[in-house]
């Protein structure tokens, strides 16, 4: 259950009102303070509208700091926004081989994205994994590989900080493809 109380449409002030568009539980925690959730949701949409960063790419990023955070808040949402961005099943049991040392069929740029997420999530990007995204991307794209992977870091920190319970609506995707005991 959430530490704070879900706000809905009716408790917002007008003006507030259009911050929740999207009827999400992370959405109805983060309006108890509209400028932060403004904030929030500037980069939040950048990284899902305009990053030059591939979307399955992307998506894979996310999915692995959801994984290794073992956030079943982010997993199950990113399962679904995944797949409406080419993400697969076989792509989603890949980054579960690729994060326990196990080969996949992943591309190599798939893989170094999801090694780059995983040191990202650990504490940074390494010297060597940041030079092997410097081969494969621009730097506009290395940018926002570490920007996504980084700003995910911080959504499941809130995620777990408020205890923001996973919908309904997601939970098959969560039942689908069950995070690690």
């Amino acid at each position: 259950m959430a530490r704070l109380p879900y706000l809905t449409q009716d408790d917002l002030k007008p003006e507030d009102k259009g911050l929740l568009s999207r009827d999400i539980n992370l959405y109805r925690i983060l309006v108890h303070n509209p400028e932060a959730m403004r904030a929030f949701s500037g980069l939040g949409g950048y990284l899902r509208h305009r990053t030059t960063l591939d979307a399955r790419l992307r998506e894979l990023a996310i999915l692995q700091v959801g994984w290794l955070a073992k956030s079943a808040y982010e997993w199950s949402h990113h399962v679904k926004i995944g797949y409406d961005f080419g993400v697969t099943d076989a792509d989603i049991e890949a980054l579960k081989a690729e994060t326990a040392g196990r080969a996949s069929a992943l591309e190599p740029r798939a893989k170094l994205v999801l090694q780059a997420a995983r040191e990202i999530h650990a504490g940074g990007c390494s010297e060597a994994t940041f030079r092997a995204l410097e081969g494969c991307f621009s730097n506009a794209e290395v940018l926002d590989v570490v920007v996504t992977a980084a700003f995910y870091c911080a959504v499941v920190r809130l995620l777990a900080s408020f205890a923001i319970d996973v919908e309904p609506s997601y939970m098959p995707y969560l039942e689908r493809h069950p995070l690690p005991a």
